[in-house]
This record gives C-alpha cells, sequence and structure tokens, in this order.
C-alpha cells in the first residue's frame, strides 16, 4: 500500500505516519516526489486496514499496489527514475554507454583503452577487478590491485568507474574505488549481498541472472531499494535458452516490459548476450531502438590476448564504428 501525502504536509507528519505503520507491524519508507511525499508500506503479507492512516493529519489518500516489488513498482513511483552521476544522468533519455575491458589486467592495458573509448563518446568506464569465473582456473582478477589501477583511469580520464562486487567483503573495496558497484548476474539472487548493496549510496548496477524472470530481477531490486538505496540502475544481458549460436539469448523484450513495470532506468550489455563481437554493434542497435537507457561494451586494445572474454570483446575501431552507427540511431529518432 501507499500513503499518500498532501502537498502541505510536513515533516513531522510523515513521520507520524511511518510511526504508526511500525506500530501496525509494518515498515514505512518515505518516498520524496516533486509535488508530495509517499509512504510506502512494506511487510505486508495481505491487505492492509488503511482506516487508522486515513484518519491522520496530512495524509491525502491511501492506494493498494498490486505488485510483491512495491519500491521500484511504477504503481508506487509513476515517473522515471534518474541516476545522476557527476554530470551524467542514466534514465533521462540520452544513451549512456559504459565501456572498458572485461577483466583489468595491468595499468597500460586499462589506460589505453580508457583514452579510447572516452575520445569516442563513452561516458563511463567498465572493467573488473573481481572475476566470478564459470572455471575455478581461470583468471579471477586483479583484486585491489586492479581497483587502484581503476581509481588512476578515473584521475587522468575523468571517466566515472563501474566494477563488480563479488561477495560483502569484496563491496567494501569497490565502493572505496568505484562510483557504481555492479552486482553481476551470478550474484542476482545472492540476498545477502543485495543487502549490502542497499546501504552504500553509491549507484548500484543489477544484471537479470542467465535463468532469471523478469519479477525475479525486480524482487532483487527490491531488496537493494529496502536497505535505503534508490539509486539502481537494471541491466538485461541476455538469458539462457536452448540455441547455442550466441553465448545467451538477448531478451530484447524485458526492456519495454520493465519500462511498463517499474521506474528504474534499465540498459543492455550486449557483450555477455552474444558472446561473438561481431554480433554486439547489431545487438547493441537494438537494444537502443526498443528504448534501452544505455549500453557497457566489452572493449580490447588486443582481444586474441585477453585474459576474460576475449572473443565477446570489440576491437577500438569496432568501438569507434558503435559509436557513429549509435549516434545516427539518435539522430533519426530512433
Amino acid at each position: 500500500m501507499l500513503v499518500v501525502m498532501k502537498n502541505d504536509a510536513t515533516k513531522e507528519q510523515v513521520q507520524a505516519v511511518i510511526e504508526e505503520i511500525e506500530r501496525m507491524g509494518y515498515r514505512g519508507i518515505a518516498m520524496p516526489g516533486a509535488e508530495r511525499t509517499a509512504v510506502c508500506i512494506v511487510g505486508n503479507k495481505g491487505p492492509v486496514d488503511d482506516i487508522r492512516l486515513l484518519t491522520m493529519e496530512g495524509v491525502k489518500e491511501a492506494i493498494p499496489v498490486t505488485k510483491p516489488y512495491k519500491l521500484v513498482s511504477k504503481e508506487t513511483v509513476l515517473e522515471p527514475t534518474v541516476i545522476s552521476i557527476g554530470n551524467i544522468k542514466i534514465g533521462a533519455g540520452e544513451v549512456i554507454v559504459m565501456a572498458g575491458p572485461c577483466a583489468v589486467e595491468n595499468a597500460k592495458q586499462a589506460m589505453t583503452i580508457a583514452l579510447y573509448v572516452k575520445a569516442h563518446g563513452a561516458q563511463i568506464f567498465r572493467g573488473g577487478a573481481f572475476k566470478p569465473r564459470t572455471s575455478p582456473y581461470s583468471f579471477q582478477g586483479m583484486g585491489e590491485e586492479g581497483l587502484k589501477i581503476l581509481a588512476k583511469v578515473r584521475e587522468e580520464t575523468g571517466l566515472f568507474i563501474v566494477t563488480e562486487a563479488t561477495d560483502n567483503a569484496s563491496i567494501e573495496l569497490v565502493e572505496q574505488y568505484a562510483d557504481i558497484i555492479q552486482i553481476g548476474a551470478r550474484n542476482m539472487q545472492n540476498y545477502s549481498l543485495l543487502r549490502r548493496a542497499g546501504q552504500p549510496s553509491k549507484p548500484v548496477l543489477l544484471k537479470r541472472g542467465f535463468a532469471a524472470t523478469i519479477d525475479e530481477l525486480l524482487m532483487s531490486a527490491e531488496y537493494i531499494m529496502s536497505e535505503g538505496n534508490a539509486r539502481i540502475i537494471l541491466c538485461e544481458r541476455g538469458i539462457r535458452t536452448f540455441t547455442n549460436t550466441t553465448r545467451n539469448t538477448l531478451d530484447l523484450s524485458a526492456i519495454p516490459s520493465i519500462k511498463e513495470l517499474s521506474h528504474l532506468p534499465i540498459i543492455v550489455d550486449p557483450s555477455h548476450a552474444a558472446g561473438r563481437r561481431e554480433f554486439v554493434i547489431p545487438l547493441s542497435k537494438a537494444a537502443v531502438a526498443v528504448g534501452a537507457d544505455g549500453l557497457i561494451v566489452e572493449v580490447h586494445n588486443d582481444p586474441a590476448h585477453a585474459l576474460s572474454d576475449g572473443a565477446q570483446s570489440l576491437y577500438l575501431e569496432q568501438f569507434a564504428q558503435l559509436m557513429k552507427e549509435i549516434k545516427l540511431l539518435r539522430k533519426t529518432g530512433v
């Protein structure tokens, strides 16, 4: 249920409503809006008796919320959420591009790629310092040394940094060095990690698991938001189907579906969806065409010798071509 306050409701009246909700055995979370504040009731397993709340000072109305994910639902927040990171706004109509290698390998590699992608229009640099891999014998990332390289990239290029945290220990390091904390597909339903990700004030990039439904993705986002962090960026990165033509199957329908259900912005990872660099540009264009708020793309200066995901990493010149084609799409109004 959503308790909508009047335009002139005071902070004291909002707090009184939250306290009354707690006396009823639930949690109340204030959600300030452009014109008025609403208080979302969470923790109820059935209908809430709204009589006690409707008689309180400052309360305008109570609206039932039908979705199990209440905080991330469009029923709760009608206007799209815009995530601001410096001068970048994700969800405000511009296609934001995050680009970089799957894994940070050394300072020269990271800086070479960062300078190139920035010169061609990327606003955020992606690079993994902690890498959850299918095989325990594969390169697992440089850890904190990789994070220090990412911090140096930000210092010298001005690009913001997104990198993955894989557990509760690594998230403490990642929030020290990065601007966006990524929760990867393998951890989408790691609920203790999601709760921990809800505590920092930094934005969280939440990737859809390769066997997860859209409702499950949104419930995972609800875990984060219920802890107080509303700065969540969703990411469609392909789901596992019966085909082996590509690494995963990019679910383009997830973008309009999520925009219908949730106020959160959503970006697309065409690299993990395809697993093949020759498919990344067409999938990126398709994602932009259906309304994605951004892309996160893997780029490498020497993919043949990449320590992780070389086959799906764009060559530098391919990234330049991608940015040209996206720009053309936007000019034509797609």
